[in-house]
C-alpha cells in the first residue's frame, strides 16, 4: 500500500543514551557558536544567528516556523534562524551547544532532566495536548475506551514503551490486561491484523490509514489519563538566564508564525509540501488533514484562548509531572518548566493573545 512508503518512519531513540553522549559532548564544547556557522540561510548580517532543532522532518508539524520565516517574523525580531530537521528529541543538540532552541516533548525532556540533571527547561509548548493515540480499525479492534483495551494486542514501538506503561498505570491496567507486541512505526501490523491496536499520532498515522480507505477508531492518551504537552520549546538554563531578550524575541516571532498558521491551515500545509518539505514527497491531502487536525485539536485550547498560544497552565504542569511519575520519571514542575519569559512576552505584547483573526 502506498502509505507504507510515503509515511514518516519515526526513529526509535534511546533518550538515556542520547543524554549521556550529549553530556560528554558538552564537556568538550566551548560555546554554541556552531549555530552561526550552520546558518547558511541568506544574508544574516546584523541579525542574531540561531539554530532551531526540529523533532522531525520539515512537514506540516512545523508550519508555524515556516510562517515565521516566510512572513518575516524572524527578520523583524532580528533573528536569522536555521531549522535543522530531525528526528531528534533536541536534548543532545542543546546540551552539546549545537542548537540554541529545540522541539521536543515533556517525556523526553523530563527523562534527561530527572535522570541526568540536564540543564534544560520547557519554555512554552506548541501542542497543548500530546498527539499520541491507540489507533485501531473500526472493523478490527475498535478500541474506543480504556475498557476496550483489555484482552487486546497492542503494537508498541520501543521508544514508546515507557509511555504506554505509564498510560496503563494511569488507568489501573498492567501487562496482564493487554499483550504488548513490539512493532516499528509502519502501521502494517495493524492493517494486517497482527495487532488490535497501534501506538500512533492522531495527526499522522491515524490520518494516513484513514486516507487509505479504512475506518479508524482512536483512543487519545491525553484524554484518557495521560496529559502532557508535546512539541515543546526547549532551551538551556544558561540561555534563559544570560540571554533572555533573545529568548523573548524568538518566542514572539514563533507566536506570530503559529498565529498565522492557525488562521490559514491550507497555507500551513502548502508551505510544507511545496516549499520547506518539497523534497520529501509529502502527500498534499494528508498534509492538509494533518495541519487542520493539529491546529484545531492540539495547538489551541481554553488555556490559549485566555492566555495565548504556547502558554502552559499550572494544572497542565502538575498533570504532566504526575504523568511522568507514572512512567518512573521523577521531576518537579520547577525543574521541568520555566515559562517566565513567555509570560513577559505577553505582558509586553498583549495583542498577541488574540491569535484568531
Amino acid at each position: 500500500m502506498s502509505f507504507f512508503t510515503t509515511r514518516r518512519t519515526r526513529v526509535a531513540t534511546s533518550v538515556a543514551a542520547l543524554a549521556l553522549s550529549a553530556l560528554a559532548l558538552s564537556a568538550c564544547s566551548g560555546s554554541s557558536d556552531a549555530s552561526s556557522s550552520a546558518s547558511g540561510d541568506g544574508d544574516s548580517a546584523g541579525k542574531t544567528d540561531l539554530t532551531l532543532q526540529l523533532s522531525w522532518i520539515k512537514n506540516e508539524e512545523f508550519c508555524g516556523e515556516f510562517f515565521a520565516e516566510t512572513n518575516g517574523y524572524y527578520d523583524e525580531a532580528g533573528l536569522a534562524v536555521t531549522m535543522v530537521p530531525g528526528p531528534s528529541t533536541s536534548t543532545t543538540e542543546l546540551i552539546s551547544g549545537t542548537a540554541d532552541f529545540g522541539m521536543s516533548d515533556a517525556v523526553a525532556a523530563g527523562t534527561v532532566i530527572a535522570n541526568e540533571g540536564a540543564p534544560l527547561k520547557i519554555i512554552g509548548t506548541t501542542y497543548q495536548k500530546n498527539p499520541f493515540t491507540i489507533l485501531s480499525l473500526k472493523d478490527g479492534g475498535d478500541i474506543a475506551t480504556v475498557e476496550d483495551l483489555k484482552g487486546k494486542k497492542i503494537g508498541v514501538q520501543d521508544s514508546n514503551t515507557s509511555l504506554v506503561m505509564a498510560f496503563l498505570a494511569a488507568n489501573g491496567l498492567t501487562t496482564d490486561d493487554v499483550t504488548i507486541v513490539p512493532v516499528q512505526y509502519d502501521p502494517a501490523p495493524l492493517i494486517n491484523g497482527e495487532v488490535d491496536g497501534f501506538t500512533a499520532y492522531l495527526t499522522n498515522e491515524s490520518i494516513i490509514v484513514e486516507n487509505e480507505g479504512y475506518e479508524v477508531t482512536n483512543l487519545p492518551l491525553a484524554d484518557n489519563g495521560l496529559p502532557f504537552p508535546a512539541e515543546t520549546f526547549l532551551a538551556t538554563d544558561d540561555m534563559i538566564t544570560n540571554d533572555p531578550e533573545t529568548v523573548k524575541a524568538f518566542l514572539k516571532a514563533e507566536i506570530q508564525g503559529w498565529s498565522a498558521a492557525i488562521n490559514d491551515p491550507e497555507e500551513c500545509a502548502r508551505l510544507a509540501y511545496e516549499d520547506f518539505g518539497a523534497d520529501l514527497d509529502l502527500n498534499p491531502v494528508t498534509s492538509e488533514a494533518g495541519a487542520k487536525a493539529q491546529l484545531e485539536q492540539l495547538v489551541v485550547s481554553d488555556e490559549t484562548v485566555e492566555n495565548g498560544i504556547f502558554t502552559i497552565s499550572d494544572e497542565l504542569k502538575d498533570a504532566t509531572v504526575e504523568s511522568l511519575a507514572d512512567a518512573g520519571i521523577v521531576v518537579t514542575a520547577d525543574q521541568l518548566f520555566d515559562t517566565s519569559l513567555l509570560e513577559e512576552v505577553y505582558a509586553e505584547n498583549p495583542d498577541l493573545i488574540a491569535y484568531a483573526k
